[in-house]
């Protein structure tokens, strides 16, 4: 079926990413999650199988629940309602894919930390700043920030993307825009904070990314999954720690241990770790999706 659908990009124009496949179709996109899986920048040889599926569903289910906090792009997930030349390929796109408003998107990756984690942490040691601001206390690892931080970053077509600071950035755009990239990256890194955590999850920090329609600014491509965010359970969450995280942090740490290059090719993972990864992306589905309506 993947082959079938890959022809299909020959006839309509399409884009291949590191995940996603987008379909051109003149105002709309449609937009097909795969199973592919990178690390450290590299596409791994073997699919996740199902894993596009699960990171399609949180995404048009958090498209669908936080229109109140900002418009988004999100138009469909429903087959039926895909134009003609899709439906003989129903079974695959099933689960994994939506039709979207069509924009020119914003080259920012609109960055909230609500805990010192991850890049971040390794910046304050170095630096004693996050995102280019000074962080005045002394802070450990994954200590929650008295609010949440706006750190952007460039969104890079190749390469890797640069971390820039809120003033860099509103050099890049008009003061309005960046006002309201932030606070609406704020707004909805709050919202969705205070949902999970009465279910027992830490979201330590995400990303989202914005376009432009007309005079409109829209959320696009995907928001709270566990490849755009960073998930701790409440219960193992402990200051001066880095706690297990509901993502790829096992495909990670499996390929670290074999020393490789972090460059292609990549190893093969054996089934034992994909499973791994694939039940913490079921389970942090079902929370998500439970505590975000």
């Amino acid at each position: 079926m993947y082959e079938e659908i890959s022809k299909l990009s020959i006839v309509k124009g399409s884009q291949q990413g590191k995940v996603r496949d987008i379909f051109d179709l003149g105002d709309t996109l449609l937009i097909v999650t795969t199973d592919r899986i990178s690390a450290f920048d590299v596409i791994l040889p073997d699919p996740l199988p199902g894993k596009g599926a699960i990171l399609n569903q949180i995404a048009a289910h958090i498209f669908r629940t936080t229109r109140h906090i900002v418009p988004n792009h999100f138009l469909t997930d429903r087959i039926e309602d895909y134009p003609a030349e899709f439906q003989p390929f129903q079974e695959y796109l099933s689960g994994r894919s939506m039709l979207v408003k069509k924009c020119r998107v914003i080259p920012i990756e609109c960055i909230v930390r609500g805990y010192i984690s991850g890049s971040a942490w390794s910046e304050y040691q170095r630096t004693g700043t996050v995102g280019g601001m000074l962080i005045p206390e002394e802070m450990k690892e994954s200590q929650k920030f008295p609010k949440p931080l706006f750190t952007p970053s460039t969104k890079a077509t190749k390469g890797h993307d640069e971390n820039i600071s809120y003033r860099e950035m509103q050099n890049f755009m008009d003061r309005y825009i960046a006002e309201f990239l932030r606070d609406k990256s704020l707004e909805l890194y709050n919202h969705a904070h205070a949902k999970l955590l009465a279910k027992g999850i830490v979201l330590a920090d995400t990303k989202f990314e914005f376009g432009v329609l007309g005079n409109e600014i829209i959320l696009v491509d995907e928001a709270l999954t566990p490849d755009s965010s960073r998930f701790w359970e409440l219960s193992e969450y402990a200051v001066g720690k880095s706690p297990k995280s509901y993502d790829k942090q096992i495909v990670r740490d499996y390929l670290s241990s074999l020393g490789w290059n972090k460059r292609p090719p990549a190893p093969y993972l054996p089934d034992e770790i994909k499973q791994q990864a694939l039940e913490k992306y079921r389970e942090i589905k079902d929370i998500i999706i439970g505590a975000c309506n």
